[in-house]
């Protein structure tokens, strides 16, 4: 496996929408998945997005969030799509492996169901809430050409992680994907 380079904000492959995967269970997915996964956990992140790693296709790989029994779950996505369940919204902390050093209050969807194909072909869906439908809409922002600034209702909500602490405002809730 291999730890790949990560793309930064401003970057091309970044703002583009990306192209949907043929065969999810080809051999060069597969490989593009490992090296994802080991890339992501190298960061250290929660969730990485093919076009982070220059690679222009609709794959994400996140971790599931702890709830409360001290397990995680890898999540591999091929050509996933998400819908909101509801119009309720909150706001929480996000950073990005793609904009490092920066942390900023994000609205999202508190509910969406999402899916996408999985490497062995077989298809995911799921309904979720919380942290994991916030990571869901992070990662699968990235396959649409979105970073999280883009999100932002305030941008004075847009700040360098070491200035933090001096915000009140601050929810235990943070993502670095």
């Amino acid at each position: 496996m291999a730890i790949l380079k990560i793309a930064r904000m401003g970057h091309p492959v970044l703002a583009r929408p990306a192209d949907s995967v043929p065969d999810p269970t080809a051999p060069e997915i597969h490989q593009l998945i490992a090296d994802m996964v080991d890339t992501m956990l190298d960061a250290p992140g929660q969730g990485l997005a093919a076009p982070q790693v220059h690679v222009p296709l609709r794959v994400a790989v996140f971790l599931t969030p702890d709830e409360g029994d001290g397990q995680r779950e890898l999540v591999t996505l091929v050509n996933p799509s998400w819908r909101p369940l509801g119009e309720a919204q909150d706001l929480a902390w996000e950073g990005c492996l793609s904009v490092p050093g920066l942390r900023g209050l994000v609205p999202r969807y508190t509910r969406i169901a999402y899916e996408g194909d999985l490497p062995d072909g077989r298809r995911l869906q799921r309904e979720v809430q919380g942290w994991h439908a916030r990571v869901v809409q992070h990662e699968l922002d990235h396959l649409d050409g979105i970073l999280y600034p883009q999100r932002m209702t305030d941008l004075k909500d847009l700040v360098f992680e070491t200035e933090l602490r001096h915000r009140a405002s601050l929810r235990p809730q943070e993502q670095e994907d």
